[in-house]
């Protein structure tokens, strides 16, 4: 079941590889996500030390959020992998020019997960063809729709 999607990058990249991911989370991110209050479209994901960071997904929190403590909305949130994972991901954008982004957000056995995508960037052509490709879709659609 998905919480978030993050359409801008299927719009912006060629998707080549799918993982999932956990993510470590505040209480009050948990309950803010549980009540679909993220977004994913400016995040991005990096390499820092031993591990990938999750930046710029921002979680608006909840008004009944702890008193005790300050909610920061984009702070950077540890993602946890296996070391095979991390390995083929930092093999693959050192090497190979490929770039990771988060694809969405979802729950796996009462779990929140994120899936993240090995891309590559598309150029402007191939968004143009991307773009005509689904707008031919939508038409043949349409068109099955209407000589029913």
């Amino acid at each position: 079941m998905a919480i978030a999607n993050n359409k801008k990058a299927f719009h912006d990249f060629f998707i080549e590889d799918r993982i999932e991911a956990g993510l470590v989370l505040e209480g009050w991110e948990v309950k803010a996500i549980r009540a679909a209050r993220v977004q994913l479209k400016e995040s991005y994901i990096y390499w820092k030390k031993d591990a990938f960071y999750l930046v710029g997904c921002h979680i608006t929190a909840l008004p009944t959020a702890s008193t005790h403590i300050k909610p920061d909305a984009t702070r950077p949130r540890k993602l946890l992998l296996k070391q095979s994972e991390i390995n083929k991901l930092i093999g693959k954008t050192e090497r190979a020019g490929y770039t990771i982004v988060p694809l969405d957000l979802h729950f796996s056995r009462g779990k929140i997960k994120m899936e993240i995508g090995l891309a590559k960037g598309k150029k402007q052509h191939d968004k143009r063809q991307s773009m005509k490709e689904a707008d031919w879709k939508r038409e043949k659609q349409r068109l099955i729709k209407h000589t029913r």
